[in-house]
């Protein structure tokens, strides 16, 4: 027997098994992984949706999204997209005044109630949604072109709303004009998430008016 042979079985019967046996045990680590977080999340969401500091959070939202719906701007059958949504109140709070198409988006995943996506470059058609909200305009890295994303994102007719840092006429104005194919509609000092805020709710329009 050759030294070609020695080593050719050495090979098909002592190292080729354990790898295989490694790859085996790897594959099977991987799988376990993945199947304890599949079980944990929804324990885990269910304790952090249980928690005082998240009903209080999300009964500020149910007061503010009321308002839209006696405003006209929101129904059951809106469309309606929450940019840099965190861990998903606003989106919650939709869906519990049973609204029922809502999409939600931030930069990392919350599932089950929000998709990684990044406000600055939708991946969404024009015009696909009735409605788009934002609470944090305020810390987007760049504010125009989540407004731009907004707008696109919106057909004609239907509303964008931002809730930014409490502010009076001339910074609403100067927000407002931030969005070039809107009109401005209405403007309300609320408290979202124990912060003081002021909404600003604007129609799309094919242009400015």
């Amino acid at each position: 027997m050759t030294n070609h042979h020695v080593i050719f079985l050495f090979l098909k019967f002592f190292i080729l098994p354990k790898i295989i046996d490694f790859k085996t045990k790897c594959k099977s680590i991987s799988n376990i992984k993945k199947l304890t977080k599949s079980i944990s999340l929804p324990k885990k969401n269910a304790r952090l949706w249980s928690s005082k500091a998240w009903t209080s959070r999300l009964s500020s939202f149910s007061f503010y999204f009321l308002r839209f719906r006696n405003l006209g701007s929101l129904c059951n059958h809106t469309k309606a997209l929450c940019l840099s949504a965190a861990a998903g109140h606003a989106p919650m709070e939709m869906a519990q005044i049973e609204l029922y198409d809502i999409t939600a988006v931030e930069l990392v995943d919350s599932l089950p109630l929000v998709r990684r996506a990044d406000p600055h470059n939708l991946h969404f058609f024009d015009g696909a949604f009735d409605f788009a909200f934002t609470a944090h305009l305020d810390d987007a890295l760049f504010p125009w072109r989540v407004v731009e994303e907004m707008e696109r994102t919106v057909r004609r007719g239907r509303f964008c709303v931002v809730a930014v840092d409490e502010c009076g006429g001339d910074d609403v104005r100067e927000i407002a004009r931030l969005f070039l194919k809107s009109k401005l509609v209405d403007v309300a000092n609320v408290t979202l998430e124990g912060s003081k805020k002021t909404s600003i709710l604007l129609k799309v329009q094919d242009f400015k008016t």
